[in-house]
């Protein structure tokens, strides 16, 4: 097994290759204007520091979200074209179960992402493998109460104190720990997310109302 594992549904471009026992390579940059610049670049970088060819790569792992539109996209596609090219399964995680998977805490918590519009992407959990709630979208204000007694992780959490007291890290998604939890959840026969997005919501971008076709006469 030979996993390559990417995540573009947060400001992280994070990449990673996993070997059905281990992370052997990996790369994170945080920039979230530049995910289409960054990820094939990334992706050459931790195969040369593996030592290995885009050949090698028996499956493919992309964090599916949920995410803002145009960064999501930027993974998944890129994900796609891999595994049509190198004909091996694509497999789809939660990105939020990724930093959940990364807290390594026990117990109950929460996993929140920036959302941006004053909002959070956010789950719940009972151990680090576990979502029981979620993924959704909302203002902290809104889930303030759900929220206020669990430990927090992610930028999201962060991001408002006020809401998330026990807010602490990891900030970032981490493809090491997608694929780590990937190649778990593949060893023990389940079954993963098809490599479609969480998006939650529409995207900004809408055809005005009122909208007047013009038709050649």
């Amino acid at each position: 097994m030979l996993l390559l594992a990417v995540d573009t549904a947060t400001p992280a471009v994070t990449v990673a290759l996993h070997d059905g026992d281990s992370v052997v390579a990996e790369s994170t940059q945080v920039d979230a204007r530049r995910h289409g610049e960054l990820l094939l670049p990334s992706v050459d970088r931790v195969l040369a520091s593996a030592g290995l060819k885009l050949d090698a790569v028996t499956g493919v792992v992309v964090g599916v979200g949920p995410g803002p539109y145009t960064g999501l996209r930027v993974g998944l596609v890129t994900a796609a074209t891999f595994g049509s090219a190198l004909g091996v399964p694509v497999h789809g995680l939660c990105t939020l179960d990724g930093l959940a998977y990364a807290s390594g805490l026990e117990g109950p918590f929460v996993v929140a992402t920036d959302a941006r519009r004053k909002e959070v992407y956010w789950a719940s959990y009972d151990g680090s493998r576990t979502r029981t709630g979620g993924p959704a979208v909302d203002r902290p204000a809104e889930i303030a109460e759900q929220v206020a007694r669990l430990p927090a992780v992610g930028a999201g959490a962060l991001l408002y104190p006020e809401v998330f007291p026990d807010a602490r890290g990891p900030e970032h998604q981490s493809a090491a720990a997608l694929a780590a939890l990937a190649a778990e959840k593949l060893a023990a026969g389940e079954e993963l997310l098809p490599p479609r997005p969480l998006y939650l919501r529409r995207p900004d971008a809408q055809v005005p109302k009122n909208y007047k076709v013009v038709t050649p006469q």
